[in-house]
């Protein structure tokens, strides 16, 4: 059984930071790629951030490529990720979530496993 958790949301000032943490247990998560999502009230959820198992290959959304990091913690299956000049359109659940390939892809229906999400609230 996989499990993925989210955590380190909260509410920031526009133009703040915020470092999310995705720590990942079960069979196979050391070896799996993982990615970043979000869904902002009322939209579909969109791809942010990918790394892949060896950590090696990373991909980002355009939208946050100049923005966001991400990293990852072997010892640890965490995967973080930074935050940097937030926006109030960057107000959404963020979530995690795994997959057993090489490259992370930027699809949501690719992942296999989920967290429960952490609410990030930007105000202006």
């Amino acid at each position: 059984q996989v499990h993925m958790v989210e955590s380190g949301g909260g509410l920031v000032q526009a133009g703040g930071s915020l470092r999310l943490q995705c720590a990942a247990s079960g069979r196979g998560v050391d070896t799996s790629s993982i990615g970043w999502f979000r869904q902002p009230a009322g939209k579909e959820r969109e791809f942010l951030a990918g790394i892949g198992w060896r950590g090696d290959v990373k991909n980002y959304a355009d939208s946050v490529k100049d923005r966001f990091t991400i990293s990852r913690d072997y010892a640890k299956n965490t995967v973080w990720l930074q935050m940097d000049s937030l926006k109030v359109e960057d107000t959404a659940v963020y979530y995690c979530a795994n997959v057993q390939t090489y490259i992370p892809p930027t699809s949501a229906q690719e992942y296999g496993h989920w967290g429960q999400g952490t609410q990030v609230t930007v105000s202006s």
